[in-house]
């Protein structure tokens, strides 16, 4: 078997991402921080997650993000499942994140997507079937 242990992104703000990933995931913790270099820069960096997969951050980067909507190469979004996609919408709008955009009207999915403080969607889904056939089908 193999899973995702992790994704590390390149942001300009730790504090501003956590607020973001802590009422995402409210069990989670930060893991490990520090200090280093990396290709002659400065930067802090931390590891957020839970004994088995984390997010680590580091605040060296620069510029801006992709356009979401634009045709650069890069990352598109990135997707956690969830059992409470309500209490992750509940969450992340009392700390002051709307919806970006919905997902898909399905009978057997509910699915939205945000956008983090550097940027990047992510998207949250809830499967209303353990039938592999009907959650994997395109809307």
């Amino acid at each position: 078997m193999i899973q995702l242990e992790h994704v590390n992104l390149v942001v300009s703000d730790i504090p501003k991402m956590l607020t973001f990933y802590q009422a995402v995931f409210p069990h989670w913790y930060i893991r490990d921080e520090g200090k280093g270099e990396w290709s002659g820069k400065p930067r802090n960096w931390l590891h957020f997650g839970d004994e088995y997969q984390y997010i680590a951050l580091s605040d060296h980067g620069e510029g801006q993000n992709r356009e979401l909507v634009g045709h650069q190469v890069g990352l598109a979004h990135f997707a956690y499942v969830t059992h409470d996609i309500d209490g992750v919408i509940k969450r992340l709008n009392a700390v002051g994140f709307s919806i970006a955009k919905d997902g898909a009207d399905d009978p057997y999915r509910r699915n939205v997507y945000f956008v983090d403080p550097a940027g990047f969607e992510v998207e949250f889904v809830q499967y209303l079937s353990d039938v592999p056939e009907l959650r994997n089908q395109s809307s």
